[in-house]
């Protein structure tokens, strides 16, 4: 929906936030390929329970029909025409399927390294915020008790860093 200059005036952060998501998720939509588009509604029509319940009635019947029938049976037991049939569909869903899975992989893995961004500029703001107010506490006169951890909180936070940390501590993990 299209929103005045007015109206966005008024809107909260949230509702900005929550409108920003939402027009990044239509622009992902709109960029699909005809073959995403047709990918992601095959996964969608398979992984549902309308489709799991028709399956299983026509797989039902099928077995049924070709153990009681006493005229026409066209796949007598062990199934083997039924075997094939599920195996050429296994063949055909399973790429298919693969092929959305991926796309919303990459999607995932986009929405991540955006949500890493977004807390490394929240870090950084938090930082900075740390130090004026520091600077605010000094300047008229106010004491503070812990000296040392409000610095050690002052300091920039390095990604790397704590990504060497966090895998030496995966490695090796601290002994309780």
């Amino acid at each position: 929906f299209l929103v005045t200059n007015r109206q966005k005036q008024r809107l909260t952060f949230a509702e900005r936030n929550v409108e920003a998501i939402a027009h990044m998720e239509q622009a992902l939509d709109a960029q699909r390929t005809l073959g995403e588009r047709i990918a992601d509604g095959f996964a969608a029509a398979v992984g549902s329970w309308p489709f799991i319940i028709a399956q299983s009635v026509l797989l039902t019947a099928w077995v049924v029909a070709n153990v009681f029938l006493l005229v026409y049976r066209w796949d007598p037991y062990p199934f083997i025409l039924l075997n094939l049939v599920l195996s050429f569909q296994a063949a055909y869903a399973s790429p298919i399927i693969m092929m959305s899975q991926n796309r919303q992989a990459k999607i995932a893995d986009r929405r991540n390294q955006l949500d890493l961004q977004i807390n490394l500029l929240a870090e950084q703001e938090s930082t900075e915020t740390l130090k004026l107010l520091r600077k605010l506490c000094e300047h008229v006169g106010v004491e503070m008790k812990s000296e040392h951890q409000h610095r050690g909180l002052e300091r920039a936070t390095h990604p790397e860093e704590v990504v060497d940390l966090l895998e030496k501590a995966v490695k090796h993990p601290p002994k309780n």
